[in-house]
C-alpha cells in the first residue's frame, strides 16, 4: 500500500523532521518535508498529496492555519497533527478543523506508522481516483495527463483549467472556497485573479456540458460547488 502515497510532513524541528521523513522513506513512502508552516503551504499548492502530518506550533503559518488552507481547497485529505502539548482544547481545535488523528509528542514511530495506515484504509476507497482517474457523470478525466475524454473527443486541459477541475472534481458535492482556490490556483486572491478566475469556470462549463446532468454551481459568497445530478 505504502509506495504510492505521498506524504506532506510540516516539522520545525530540524532533526525530529529528519527522522521522520528517513523513518517513513524507509517504511516505502514518498515524502516531502517542509519545515514551516509557509513553506508547506507553498508545497500543497504545487503538488499531490495522500496525507499530511502537520506539526501544530510553527514559525510563519502555524499547524491550525496550513490545515484551514488545506481544507479550503480539499476536504478529503488525511491530516494528522504533532504536537508537544496535551490539551484538550487544541485537540478540539483540530478536529474541527477536520483532522483525522492528533499524536502528542515524544511518540512511538510505530504508533505514528499504524495510525497513518488505519487512516489511509478508512479514508481511501473515497479520497483516491482509479488508476489516477475520476469519472464525472459519463465523462473521464485524468488529471495527470491533464486530459478529459468526452463522448465526442480528447480535450488537453491548459495548467490552470487542470487545476482547477482537479480542485472541483476532488471536492464534489462540497463548497470549494473562493479565496482558498484563487490562493492555490493564482497565488493570490486579488480582483483581478478572481476575474480571470470566473473566466476558466466558464470554460470548464462549456467542455462539462456533453453531460447535461453536470453543473458548475456558484455558491454566492462563498465559491463553487461540483455536482452531478
Amino acid at each position: 500500500m505504502n509506495k504510492s502515497i505521498k506524504l506532506l510532513v510540516a516539522e520545525d524541528d530540524e532533526n525530529l523532521g529528519m527522522l521522520l521523513a528517513d523513518f517513513l522513506r524507509r517504511k516505502g513512502f514518498t515524502v516531502d518535508l517542509a519545515e514551516n508552516g509557509k513553506l508547506a503551504l507553498e508545497k500543497f499548492r504545487n503538488g499531490k498529496y495522500d496525507f499530511c502530518i502537520l506539526d501544530v506550533m510553527m514559525p510563519h503559518v502555524d499547524g491550525f492555519t496550513l490545515a484551514t488552507e488545506i481544507r479550503a481547497v480539499d476536504k478529503q485529505v488525511p491530516i494528522l497533527f504533532l504536537t508537544a502539548k496535551d490539551l484538550k482544547e487544541d485537540k478540539l481545535a483540530g478536529f474541527s478543523i477536520g483532522a483525522d488523528d492528533y499524536m502528542t509528542k515524544p511518540f512511538i514511530m510505530d504508533e505514528l506508522l499504524a495510525r497513518i495506515e488505519a487512516i489511509m484504509r478508512r479514508t481511501q476507497p473515497v479520497a483516491s481516483a482509479s488508476d489516477g482517474e475520476y469519472k464525472i457523470g459519463k465523462l473521464r478525466y485524468q488529471p495527470d495527463l491533464r486530459l478529459l475524454h468526452t463522448d465526442e473527443e480528447v480535450k488537453k486541459l491548459t495548467t490552470k483549467e487542470n487545476q482547477l477541475l482537479h480542485l472541483l472534481v476532488k471536492n464534489q458535492n462540497e463548497i470549494l472556497d473562493r479565496q482558498a482556490t484563487l490562493r492555490a490556483v493564482w497565488g493570490d486572491d486579488n480582483y483581478f485573479n478572481g476575474r480571470s478566475m470566473d473566466v476558466y469556470i466558464a470554460k470548464l462549463r462549456k467542455m462539462l456540458k456533453d453531460d447535461e446532468r453536470i453543473e458548475i454551481m456558484n455558491v454566492h459568497g462563498q465559491g463553487f460547488k461540483l455536482i452531478v445530478k
